[in-house]
């Protein structure tokens, strides 16, 4: 599984109607609206990078509005769960 965070910058009368229709795009699992270096982040979340392509420059890039991209492939997930698993190793 293929995890991205997608940093979009949006034209500002845009950006709320972007944020729902980011939402409704095949391989978007969540849509932020958020304040600093971008206007919206979208994870996205699919099977091959192949289709991560195909989700940021066919998909997200060309809807109305969007101005700009820069896209995070995540490395490894750590939820707290892991992180909590991982200070245990060793305390026996």
């Amino acid at each position: 599984m293929v995890h991205a965070f997608v940093l979009i910058d949006g034209h500002p009368a845009r950006v709320a109607d972007l944020a729902a229709e980011l939402a409704a795009v095949d391989g978007v699992s969540e849509v932020y609206s958020v304040a600093g270096h971008a206007d919206i982040v979208a994870v996205v979340r699919v099977r091959h990078h192949e289709e991560l392509a195909e989700v940021v420059t066919r998909r997200i890039s060309q809807l109305e509005g969007v101005v700009d991209t820069r896209t995070l492939i995540a490395f490894q997930a750590y939820s707290r769960k892991d992180l909590d698993a991982i200070w245990e190793i060793g305390s026996d």
